[in-house]
């Protein structure tokens, strides 16, 4: 891996950490539904007046932006906003490679290995242990609410492989109009017109550099640098510093928002990033031990 392209996947995981303050910042101000709305609006314009639609069913498309934009997004905005700090939501929402195994063993008839039923399996020890602390219903939900967001990211990856080997950032652009409509109209039902007006009458400095990290940066860069690496080096190779996301967003968090957590959140969170490598790394590991 050139250094270059090195310093490229840090750039991408080191945006993707600090994109969770942002979410943080933003649903401070605005209504989180609308403020994800907003995020694919400025991710699809006026990018898709540029980039030629990807050469895909529309039923794949649809399901792609459903599954990322309205469903993934939508419920960890909301979650952020309900109190589920920044940092442990970054962790949390990794457990969305373990659906991602699930699904494709279900949908696409592939293979789950030992080493990714062990790394599931502690992982889902740490998300217990995580949900012990957070026994009390209100605090409870947020993670729920995150885990469903893994579980629609996880749906999301499937219909990316459905689409087959296509132009990724394409995707993402033209996938980032499906949720926008009915993202908003969720917003106007659930959050209400006086509070998306009182948000659109009260923007701040912040509030606009949020929205436009979330649309450019971490939505069109983010994808679309990892899509480029991923085209040029094995999967094996560039999924691992995904593992880092949850590192700079959890030190991130610290940093800007003075987060901290529980030492039983710790040990969860210890918890599900052990089996989150046991996933990324066992397999290889296990491939490389001598045949007797």
């Amino acid at each position: 891996m050139s250094p270059r392209d090195l310093l490229l996947a840090l750039l991408v995981v080191v945006v993707w950490g600090l994109n969770f303050v942002m979410i943080k910042w933003g649903v401070e101000e605005v209504p989180p539904l609308f403020l994800t709305a907003l995020r694919y609006l400025c991710a699809a314009l006026p990018m898709v007046f540029f980039i030629r639609r990807p050469r895909v069913k529309t039923t794949t498309l649809i399901a792609y932006g459903l599954a990322i934009g309205f469903a993934q997004f939508g419920l960890l905005f909301s979650a952020i906003k309900l109190g589920l700090p920044a940092g442990l939501a970054s962790l949390i929402i990794q457990t969305q490679a373990f659906f991602t195994f699930g699904l494709a063993v279900l949908f696409l008839g592939e293979k789950l290995g030992r080493m990714q039923v062990i790394g599931a399996t502690v992982a889902i020890l740490g998300i217990g242990v995580i949900a012990i602390e957070r026994f009390e219903v209100t605090a409870l939900v947020p993670l729920i609410m995150v885990l469903l967001a893994a579980f629609f990211w996880g749906v999301g990856n499937i219909a990316s492989k459905k689409a087959g080997q296509i132009d990724m950032l394409s995707f993402v652009v033209w996938g980032s109009l499906v949720p926008i409509v009915p993202l908003l109209a969720l917003s106007v039902a659930i959050e209400g017109p006086a509070a998306i007006g009182a948000a659109l009458s009260h923007v701040s400095v912040r509030t606009i550099g949020v929205v436009l990290f979330n649309g450019y940066a971490a939505t069109l860069l983010g994808f679309g640098l990892w899509s480029y690496l991923l085209k040029r080096y094995p999967a094996g190779l560039i999924a691992p510093f995904s593992l880092l996301v949850p590192v700079f967003g959890i030190g991130f968090a610290f940093l800007l928002l003075g987060e901290t957590i529980t030492s039983v959140e710790i040990i969860g969170s210890m918890l599900v990033f052990v089996g989150l490598v046991i996933n990324v790394f066992g397999p290889r590991l296990l491939n490389r031990r001598p045949k007797t």
